[in-house]
C-alpha cells in the first residue's frame, strides 16, 4: 500500500519540480535576457515606432537566451551547480525591477525625442504593444531554434553538418542570386513607373520637355520628379537631368547632360550647381527650393543618374559609381565652361546628400574650373572630404554618426546641428541603436534625422 502511494505521488512531485523550472528561469537566463532587453531599451537618436521597438527587444531577448545556452553551458563544465530557488527568484525579480525601471527610463527619452521634433507623445499603449510584440518574436525564435535543435539531434553531428554545409552551398549558389535578381528588377519597374500626378515640362528649360534631347520616359522616376516639381514663384531655373535609361553608358548620359544645359541655356546663367542623386536617383526638392532662392532663379540645377537602387544597397555594392558618376558630370561641365569667355563664365558649385555627398567630395579636385562652393548634406560618417566644404549634419542624423568606429569610440559632435537631446554614448550599446535608427532615419521631419530642409541650398557658400 505504502509502495502504492510513494509510486502516485512521484510523478506529482516531478510535475511541480518541471513547473517550478518553468516558472522560474535559471539564473543566466535571467541575466542574458535581461541585459539584452536593456541594450534595446537604450537611448537612441530618433523616435522609434512600437513595432520597431517591439522587434529589437525581441530580437535581442532572444540573443540574451542564446547567451544564457552558453553560460550555462560553461557553467555545467566547470562543474557549477543549478543555483537554489531562492537565488533564482530574487534574480528574476531583480531583472523585472530593471527592465520596468529601464522602459519608464527609456519612455521618457522618447517623448522628449519626439518634442523635440514635434511628434506623438507615447505612453502605456505603446509598451503593451512592445511587450506583447517582443514577447511573441521571443518565442517564435525559441521554437525555431527547438526544431533546429531536434532536427540536428535526430540528424547527428555529421549529417547534421553536411547538411548545413550543402544548404549554405545552395543557398549562396542559387539562393542569392536569384534574390539580387529580383531586387534588380523591382528597382528597375520602380525607376521605370510614371507617376501620373506629375505633368511633362513644356518649358524649353527643363529636361523631359518635348525640346529636350532626354525623353521624360528615360528620365527616370526621380528625374521626372526633379524636373516636373513647380520651381519658386518669381524664378525659372533651368533643371537639366539624365537618368539612367537616357543612355547605356555613363559618359554617354554625361554628354546628353551638358548638351541639355547648352540647349536649355544654362551655361548663361551666372550659376550652375551640379547636383549628385543619391543611389535613387533622387535630388531633394528642398534642396533645388534653396538654390532657386539663394540664386534668386538665376541658377542651372544639373544631374545625372548612375543607379536607381535605394542609396543603402549601392552604398554597401555600388558606391563607386557614385564616384565615378559625379567626377565624370563636374569634369565635363567645368571644361565646356572654362571654354568660354572668362567674362561670362557662370560660377560652379557642387552639391550631394548622403551618397550623394559622398560623390561629390570624390569630384572635388576634377575639372578644369574650380567649384565656387561646395555643400554636403547628411554626408556618411567619415566618407566625404570636408575641408572647402559647408556641411549640414543634424544631431539626430544616425547615417553621419554610423561606423564601426561607433563600437568602442565616442563620436565627435563637432559640425553637427543640435536639434534634438543627444543620447550617452555606450560601448558596442550605441552602435546597436544607431544601426536600428538607420531604419528610419527618412521617417522624421525636415530638420530631423536624414531629413534637410532648404538650408541645403540657401547655406551654399561663394565666392565673391
Amino acid at each position: 500500500m505504502t509502495a502504492t502511494v510513494s509510486s502516485a505521488v512521484r510523478p506529482l512531485q516531478h510535475a511541480k519540480t518541471l513547473a517550478g523550472s518553468l516558472a522560474i528561469p535559471r539564473v543566466e537566463v535571467s541575466v542574458g535576457v535581461t541585459a539584452m532587453v536593456l541594450v534595446s531599451l537604450a537611448p537612441g537618436l530618433l523616435p522609434r515606432a512600437a513595432a520597431m521597438q517591439a522587434v529589437l527587444s525581441g530580437m535581442l531577448g532572444a540573443l540574451g537566451l542564446v547567451l544564457a545556452a552558453l553560460l550555462g553551458f560553461a557553467l555545467r563544465t566547470l562543474r557549477v551547480g543549478p543555483a537554489a530557488g531562492a537565488t533564482r527568484r530574487t534574480v528574476t525579480a531583480v531583472g523585472i525591477g530593471t527592465v520596468v525601471i529601464s522602459a519608464l527610463g527609456a519612455n521618457e527619452w522618447q517623448n522628449r525625442l519626439r518634442s523635440a521634433m514635434s511628434a506623438e507623445q507615447i505612453g502605456a499603449g505603446y509598451w503593451i504593444q512592445v511587450a506583447a510584440g517582443s514577447a511573441l518574436i521571443m518565442l517564435l525564435l525559441y521554437v525555431i531554434a527547438a526544431a533546429l535543435r531536434a532536427l540536428a539531434r535526430r540528424l547527428g553531428i555529421v549529417r547534421g553538418v553536411t547538411l548545413a554545409i550543402v544548404g549554405t552551398a545552395a543557398a549562396v549558389t542559387y539562393g542569392v542570386p536569384v534574390l539580387v535578381d529580383w531586387r534588380t528588377d523591382t528597382y528597375r519597374a520602380a525607376n521605370a513607373e510614371i507617376d501620373s500626378s506629375l505633368h511633362q515640362p513644356d518649358s524649353a528649360t527643363r529636361s523631359g520637355s518635348p525640346y529636350s534631347f532626354a525623353s521624360w520616359q528615360a528620365l527616370g522616376a526621380e528625374g521626372r520628379k526633379f524636373v516636373a516639381t513647380a520651381t519658386n514663384p518669381g524664378t525659372d531655373s533651368v533643371r537639366v537631368y539624365a537618368g539612367i535609361d537616357s543612355a547605356a553608358d555613363l559618359h554617354d548620359r554625361v554628354a546628353i547632360a551638358v548638351d541639355e544645359l547648352q540647349r536649355s541655356g544654362g551655361f548663361e546663367r551666372s550659376n550652375i550647381v551640379v547636383a549628385i542623386p543619391t543611389g535613387s536617383g533622387w535630388i531633394d526638392d528642398n534642396a533645388v527650393q534653396g538654390f532657386e532662392t539663394r540664386f534668386g532663379g538665376d541658377v542651372a540645377i544639373v544631374g545625372v543618374q548612375y543607379s536607381y537602387a535605394p542609396s543603402w544597397a549601392t552604398f554597401v555594392f555600388g558606391r563607386s559609381a557614385a564616384e565615378e558618376s559625379a567626377r565624370t558630370l563636374y569634369t565635363a561641365v567645368a571644361d565646356r565652361v572654362a571654354q568660354l569667355p572668362i567674362h561670362d563664365r557662370p560660377k560652379l558649385y557642387l552639391y550631394g546628400q548622403s551618397l550623394g555627398a559622398i560623390g561629390g567630395s570624390a569630384a572635388l579636385a576634377g575639372g578644369a574650373v574650380e567649384p565656387c562652393g561646395a555643400l554636403w548634406a547628411g554626408p556618411p560618417a567619415g566618407g566625404v572630404e570636408r575641408e572647402g566644404a559647408t556641411i549640414l549634419a543634424n544631431s539626430s542624423d544616425p547615417v553621419v554618426r554610423w561606423s564601426s568606429d561607433l563600437l568602442f569610440h565616442r563620436p565627435e559632435p563637432t559640425g553637427t546641428h543640435a536639434d534634438a537631446p543627444m543620447p550617452p554614448w555606450l560601448p558596442v550599446v550605441s552602435f546597436v541603436q544607431t544601426t536600428v535608427d538607420l531604419l528610419s532615419a527618412l521617417d522624421a521631419p525636415a530638420g530631423h534625422g536624414h531629413r534637410y530642409g532648404t538650408e541645403q541650398g540657401t547655406a551654399m557658400p561663394g565666392c565673391e
